[in-house]
């Protein structure tokens, strides 16, 4: 048992870090810079890691900058506020980024800038025989672990990992929680947990829709935010170049919650 729950959890958590990191930070808000080499080292975990449900960088770049834009309105291609089941919810979002993936929907401009692409990687990651390469893989993990049949019941998890992800904080992050920025952000956003080891700090989606670029997406003294203390460790040991922007922002009352000089606006 515990080498499928140490499986189990080390694809969950190294699958949403490097979403979290490299897709979400570095793909659509460009909050570090990367030599080129370090980009396709980092390239290359995210597609490992992510395995079966490995998704395009630069369709989920556009994809979430929409998000941030038209974040909760009838454009948001995943708000659980627009769409009234998670199923339809991620239907949309399916639908959206497959036609942003093979070129049937031409999103606005202004999304597609500073795409990361790696056309070899990408043609390959995103075929069948990748996918089901890796989906055998994590069958036969489990048929040489499992130590009951119950166990099986993990493997779609597997399958799906990085859409379960989404799932999660799309509607998580936009129902159920706290709001330190109430009503400031223009959309229903919340942070669903103050210490977020589930989604490497993607559930704090309130602050990060206030300051749409700053890398710490934690703003309170009992908020910790997984991802950004690695940043931070690649920041000092010269992996990652953090950008010229304030990277904390403190929270205070809502009096006083101008937006810090430098950071720019989620929407913008």
């Amino acid at each position: 048992m515990a080498v499928i729950v140490t499986f189990f959890v080390a694809h969950w958590i190294l699958s949403v870090f490097f979403q979290s990191f490299f897709l979400h930070r570095y793909g659509a808000h460009r909050m570090y810079t990367l030599t080129k080499g370090w980009e396709r080292f980092f390239y290359f975990c995210t597609y490992a890691t992510a395995g079966s449900s490995f998704l395009l960088p630069r369709a989920y770049a556009v994809l979430h900058r929409e998000h941030h834009a038209f974040s909760d309105t009838e454009r948001d291609p995943h708000s659980p506020h627009v769409y009234p089941s998670l199923a339809r919810m991620m239907s949309a979002t399916l639908k959206r980024y497959a036609g942003i993936a093979r070129g049937t929907i031409v999103p606005e401009a202004r999304f597609t800038v500073g795409l990361p692409e790696w056309p070899a990687l990408d043609r390959f990651a995103d075929g069948w025989f990748s996918r089901l390469a890796w989906g055998a893989l994590y069958v036969l993990v489990y048929i040489r672990f499992a130590p009951h049949p119950v166990f099986f019941l993990l493997l779609p998890f597997h399958f799906l990992m990085g859409p379960t992800h989404g799932a999660i904080v799309n509607w998580c992050g936009h129902k159920y929680g706290y709001r330190n920025f109430a009503g400031e952000n223009g959309d229903r956003s919340r942070n669903s947990l103050p210490i977020d080891f589930v989604t490497m700090g993607e559930l704090f989606q309130n602050n990060h829709h206030k300051y749409g670029m700053a890398p710490n997406f934690a703003v309170r003294w009992f908020e910790i935010d997984p991802t950004w203390t690695v940043m931070r460790v690649f920041a000092a040991v010269g992996i990652i170049r953090l950008a010229d922007r304030p990277q904390h922002v403190r929270w205070a009352p809502a009096t006083t919650n101008a937006l810090p000089a430098g950071v720019k606006p989620s929407a913008g």
